[in-house]
């Protein structure tokens, strides 16, 4: 069994201007796992940068809305709800709500720097 808690894990403030927080990563943590899973926000009133991941990616919404932004496509976003991006999908995050954007991310196979482009 393996459990971490999202305090114990490192802020870090990624390429596409997201907070996260890695909370699961099959080639750092001892987990039989093909995906990664990080924990993210959004401060009220930014965006993340636009990005492509040659992976899937599973955005899971905890509290906050906004709007994202895939392949020219604008779709709003909220609290449960979950939004698949294909790979190779040009995509940002803008948090348009009152308080931060809090999100899970869920990319499969596992995130790594070489397979994500910052624009």
């Amino acid at each position: 069994m393996l459990i971490k808690s999202l305090a114990a894990c490192r802020e870090i403030l990624a390429g596409d201007k997201t907070i996260l927080r890695e909370l699961l990563h099959p080639s750092r943590d001892p987990a039989a796992i093909r995906y990664s899973l990080a924990h993210a926000k959004l401060a009220r009133g930014t965006a993340s940068t636009p990005h492509r991941l040659k992976t899937s990616e599973v955005y899971y919404f905890i509290s906050g809305h906004g709007l994202m932004h895939v392949d020219g496509d604008t779709t709003p976003v909220a609290e449960e709800q979950a939004l698949y991006v294909p790979p190779g999908s040009v995509q940002h995050l803008e948090n348009t709500g009152d308080d931060d954007l809090v999100f899970l991310c869920i990319v499969d196979p596992p995130w790594q720097k070489e397979d994500e482009e910052v624009l």
